[in-house]
């Protein structure tokens, strides 16, 4: 079988691009031929469209794309082909449902003329266009051959929101990198581990401030616990109009007073983050939904630093944002209602008290991080494949 991947690549720096490689490293394991197309133009939807109009498809039994992350190119070329190959197999990994891409590339005239206005001008036009959106989203998702979501929360929404047939859709979890499994540290002092993509909108701040207010509790604690803040910090993620988001967390750490408690492990190697997860002993993941997006629809996406947690065998304290709580429902951790920094500080107290829930949480992650190797993962999507070109 040889088929067309439509994503993002290493050495491109966000979530799903590092999905797709381990994706495409394990197919290939399988003897499936893989072509990148899009391989090296960004995020662009117009070359994306000048790629499927130029590519050689002789030869190409299934395209399949990753989608999510606010990516554009990948959603245009699979309309693209659509168009010039209305029987060609078209499959996608839908990172981000309940919706495709959330956004159009171009506002429509005269709602364009507010682009370059003062917020909220920018916000409102997108809101007022988002039912053209919406329309393009359902139309291409109608014609889709298959659409897998990495959860079962996700299929629902996405399934409901864009009006699909059941035999479109299919579950696969996100897959993991077999981690050799190591024990964990002694339980004192707790290691604590935020890890992930380091930028606004990951309720890193309220992990601080769940840490503070747990001290201010529990002064005793101070010699038992532990934070690392480890990942990327891409400066276009990183940075931003209200200026540098690290150097921000950095001044709310010395006013918490807590930067003897804290240690950074910035832009990891992907051949450190191993040991640097199973050199804690959970991993915190306070994430909240953004706000302008609820105005849009709900996330139910997942998270890769989740699926490292699990990888690893280490069990994890995280929001109720997206598709976590179904993530977290292996009893591999602990939920707390996102932006409640009271729910957080509780559960770390709950942790700090009862440490031997960590070895509890670990074992189970070991058990669920060996049935979602990206080996067996690779094979669910060659069987998603092979029933795909038979439907078509």
């Amino acid at each position: 079988m040889q088929i067309a991947l439509l994503a993002p690549l290493p050495p491109e720096q966000n979530g799903i691009a590092d999905y797709a490689g381990h994706l495409k490293r394990a197919l290939e394991e399988l003897g499936v031929r893989v072509r990148t197309p899009l391989q090296g133009i960004g995020n662009d939807p117009i070359a994306a469209r000048q790629r499927v109009a130029d590519a050689d498809w002789q030869g190409i039994d299934l395209v399949h794309a990753e989608i999510g992350g606010g990516r554009l190119a990948e959603f245009h070329a699979l309309r693209a082909l659509r168009e010039r190959f209305p029987r060609l197999p078209l499959t996608a990994t839908v990172h981000d449902p309940e919706r495709l891409v959330w956004r159009r590339h171009k506002l429509p005239w005269p709602l364009s003329m507010a682009a370059s206005l003062r917020s909220p001008l920018p916000e409102i036009a997108t809101v007022l266009a988002d039912p053209l959106c919406l329309h393009e989203e359902r139309q291409l998702a109608r014609q889709m051959t298959r659409l897998v979501t990495l959860t079962e929360a996700g299929n629902r929404c996405l399934q409901k929101r864009m009006g699909l047939r059941q035999e479109q859709m299919a579950v696969i979890a996100h897959g993991n990198l077999p981690i050799p499994p190591m024990p964990l540290p002694a339980l004192q002092p707790l290691k604590l581990l935020y890890f992930g993509f380091i930028y606004r909108g990951k309720g890193i701040e309220d992990l601080l401030d769940a840490l503070a207010r747990l001290l201010a509790d529990q002064p005793e604690l101070r010699t038992r616990v532990r934070l690392t803040l480890a990942g990327g910090s891409e400066p276009e993620m990183a940075f931003g109009p209200s200026g540098s988001y690290l150097e921000q967390l950095r001044q709310r750490i010395r006013e918490l007073g807590l930067n003897d408690l804290i240690h950074w492990h910035l832009d990891l190697p992907a051949s450190d983050i191993p040991h640097v997860i199973q050199g804690h002993h959970v991993m915190v993941l306070p994430y909240r939904e953004s706000s302008k997006l609820k105005i849009l629809g709900t996330l139910r996406g997942t998270s890769g630093a989740l699926s490292w947690a699990t990888a690893c065998g280490r069990g994890v304290i995280t929001s109720d944002a997206r598709s976590f709580a179904e993530e977290v429902s292996h009893g591999n951790g602990e939920i707390y209602p996102q932006g409640s920094v009271q729910a957080l500080t509780d559960a770390l107290a709950r942790l700090c008290e009862q440490p031997q829930k960590a070895q509890i949480w670990s074992e189970q992650a070991q058990i669920l991080g060996r049935q979602r190797v990206w080996s067996q993962t690779a094979e669910r999507f060659h069987s998603l494949f092979q029933h795909a070109c038979e439907v078509r």
